[in-house]
């Protein structure tokens, strides 16, 4: 499934229960997004299964792609996520982590 397609299954979703959905509500999405990844964290320094990990993280992702359905309606996903993976591939290698190998 792409995630233009993951979008409409999630509006589905979104509209069959009830949950936010007008412009408005987008910081409040990404605000749960931030939650569910602090969850996904929490979970793996416990030592949770890799399926609760999972869990969370997809929870994240259900959150971001929710808030792009409202924020951007006219951007396809699939496109930016292919164009901003070809832009990180061509970075040189440790790009913006060169502070790593800094001596004190």
């Amino acid at each position: 499934m792409h995630l233009e397609e993951m979008k409409k299954e999630i509006e589905s979703l979104v509209i069959a229960k009830g949950f936010y959905n007008k412009p408005e509500d987008i910081p409040r999405k990404l605000l749960f997004a931030f939650i569910e990844l602090g969850e996904a964290s929490d979970a793996w320094k416990k030592g949770l299964p890799e399926e609760k990990i999972a869990e969370e993280l997809i929870d994240v992702v259900f959150y971001v792609l929710d808030a792009s359905r409202l924020a951007c309606p006219n951007i396809n996903m699939d496109e930016v996520f292919q164009r901003k993976l070809e832009k990180n591939l061509n970075r040189p290698f440790q790009y913006g982590e060169g502070h790593r190998n800094k001596q004190p």
